[in-house]
């Protein structure tokens, strides 16, 4: 939702097709999504948050912020969306050491050197165009912390197809490139999406997709359960080295 795909000057948030206009919608695609539980291994085995500052950015309504509120010591959601904002202060009123800010990803509400780790989960939308985002996580990370970007992985079918279907300009090797040049270390991690059933399912692929690609889905989609693969990508921010 922060990433523009050209040079030409865009504005600082690019409004999300999915969860700005369905939220109770993509609830239920949140609770469906990693049912293994594969991207939180993959986060743990890849950088710390216990005793942690964190930033959440791009937080939605706050799903993913009392996993994180459990063991760090603070956590700021930080959301472009005013509404999303006001849903996720809802979620968290009474969770100890959690804040939710309403701001874009160019412009955190941040310290510089004041948090340990910036998570973006689906966030940074195919990675040309997110410069100043990244540019601002570095500002806002102590040395030694880390930048984690999780995002759907274009090149992992079906929903990578699905997703290049409707959006055929989006190149994956393009994007690979890009968080490459840009200092991250990438690993695909393969996760399952299980919904309580196909009605909701189908709700899901709808705020997703076209019409047209999103019953092709369901078409191949027997039962209630979706393979989806995700890139994990982190960059630490290097000990001893003052500034981005």
């Amino acid at each position: 939702m922060f990433g523009s795909r050209t040079e030409r000057a865009r504005p600082e948030v690019t409004p999300s097709p999915n969860i700005w206009h369905w939220p109770d919608v993509y609830e239920l695609e949140n609770r469906a999504q990693d049912n293994t539980g594969a991207i939180w291994q993959e986060l743990g085995a890849r950088c710390r948050w216990s005793g942690a500052d964190v930033v959440d950015v791009g937080c939605g309504d706050g799903f993913h912020l009392p996993l994180f509120a459990a063991t760090a010591r603070t956590v700021v959601g930080v959301e472009p969306h005013a509404p999303l904002a006001e849903r996720a202060r809802e979620r968290l009123t009474g969770v100890p050491g959690v804040d939710v800010r309403t701001a874009p990803a160019q412009r955190l509400p941040l310290g510089d050197g004041s948090v340990d780790l910036v998570h973006a989960r689906t966030a940074y939308f195919f990675g040309p165009g997110c410069e100043p985002g990244l540019a601002e996580a570095e500002r806002v990370l102590r040395p030694g912390g880390a930048l984690v970007v999780v995002d759907l992985d274009l090149a992992a079918e079906p929903y990578g197809g699905w997703m290049r279907a409707d959006a055929p300009q989006l190149d994956p090797a393009e994007i690979e490139r890009f968080f490459e040049l840009h200092g991250f270390r990438s690993t695909a991690v393969d996760t399952l999406w299980r919904f309580d059933d196909r009605e909701s399912l189908a709700a899901v692929l709808r705020i997703e997709f076209s019409a047209r690609v999103a019953e092709r889905a369901m078409r191949r989609t027997p039962g209630c359960a979706l393979p989806v693969g995700y890139r994990v990508r982190v960059r630490h921010k290097p000990s001893g080295l003052v500034g981005g």
